[in-house]
Parts: C-alpha cells; sequence; structure tokens
C-alpha cells in the first residue's frame, strides 16, 4: 500500500506542480473548447489522454519503448501547439461534438508518457512489478487532471456566465496565449 500511496503522489505531482506546466498547458487547450455541459466528453478526453500516456510509460519501463529524451521533450511542447492550433483554426466549428479530439488525446498521450519514462524506469526496480507504480501513478496523474479541469471549467463559467465573456472568444485567447507559450517552449527545445 505504501508503495502504491507514493506512486499515486508521484503521479499527483507530475501534474500538480510548477514544473508541469507543459502538462497543464496541454490540458488547458485540450478542453478549452468544452463547457461544464460536456463534462461527460471532457472526462472521456482526458482519460484518453491517460490511457495513451499509460500506454507508453508502461512500455518505455519494460524497455519495449526508447526514444531520445531530446525529441521527447521538443515533441511535448509540438502537441501543445498542434492542440491550441486546432483550436483556433475550428474555433467557429462545433468541435466538441468531434470524435477525433478522442484519438489525438489518446496519440498525444503516447507521446507525453514517454516525458516521465527515464525517471519511471529509474525508479522501479527490474525486481518490482509495474502494476501497482503504474495503476497509482496513472490514478494520482488522473485525480490531478480532474482537478485542474475542475478548475478550468468553474473559471469558465464564472467568465461566461457572469462577465458574459463571448464562448468564441474564450477560445480564441486561451489558445492563443496556450500557442504562444508552446510554440515558445517547442522553439527551445528543437533537437540539434
Amino acid at each position: 500500500m505504501q508503495d502504491f500511496l507514493f506512486y499515486l503522489k508521484l503521479g499527483w505531482e507530475h501534474i500538480i506542480s510548477l514544473d508541469a506546466l507543459d502538462h497543464q498547458l496541454f490540458v488547458l487547450a485540450l478542453i478549452a473548447v468544452y463547457t461544464s455541459k460536456d463534462w461527460k466528453k471532457i472526462l472521456i478526453l482526458v482519460t484518453a489522454f491517460t490511457i495513451g500516456h499509460s500506454i507508453t510509460l508502461a512500455l518505455s519501463i519494460l524497455d519495449v519503448v526508447r526514444l531520445p529524451s531530446d525529441w521527447i521533450e521538443f515533441l511535448i511542447p509540438l502537441t501543445i501547439v498542434l492542440t491550441a492550433a486546432g483550436n483556433i483554426i475550428m474555433k467557429n466549428k462545433k468541435q466538441s461534438q468531434n470524435k477525433t479530439n478522442y484519438y489525438l488525446a489518446l496519440f498525444f498521450g503516447l507521446i507525453h508518457g514517454l516525458g516521465f519514462a527515464n525517471t519511471a524506469r529509474v525508479m522501479i526496480a527490474k525486481s518490482q512489478s509495474i502494476a501497482v507504480p503504474l495503476l497509482g501513478f496513472n490514478i494520482g496523474l488522473e485525480l490531478g487532471q480532474i482537478v485542474i479541469v475542475l478548475a478550468i471549467l468553474i473559471l469558465l463559467f464564472i467568465l461566461l456566465n457572469l462577465f458574459k465573456i463571448n464562448k468564441k472568444d474564450w477560445i480564441l485567447f486561451v489558445s492563443s496565449g496556450v500557442f504562444a507559450l508552446a510554440l515558445k517552449m517547442t522553439l527551445e527545445r528543437i533537437p540539434l
């Protein structure tokens, strides 16, 4: 149980900590087109991301997949750039009905899962089963994502209902900000 709680906390910190800006920006870009009425779709979306994250994390720990860390560190913000750009380009369309979002979340989760793989590979001993650490980490990650999603949805609810902000303006503002930050990260991390 102690191992489970250790990895649960690690998963939680992986997304909640100040060092997790790329992860937080991705979640923000991922759900920027939704409102609290879409909570089921959002839950499926962030769970698809976690599933993708879990798959490559497990494959990396088992040493089935291994990519150079400089490429992973470049690809992670690139997924954020692409997600935010998609929001900007599609801001006038009903994106919350787009099933492609789920597949992209899963695929981008595969890339993000590689980002923690080197650390996890070192932490999980060869003799240790990966089931408990992986389960604990992913539950912690999912709980952290849900807290971030709830915070974003509460802020959006306040902006839309109390301040009467236009949803399209919200999508454009948030996605443009995320795009700019992620593009900066991407350009700084180009593997040379």
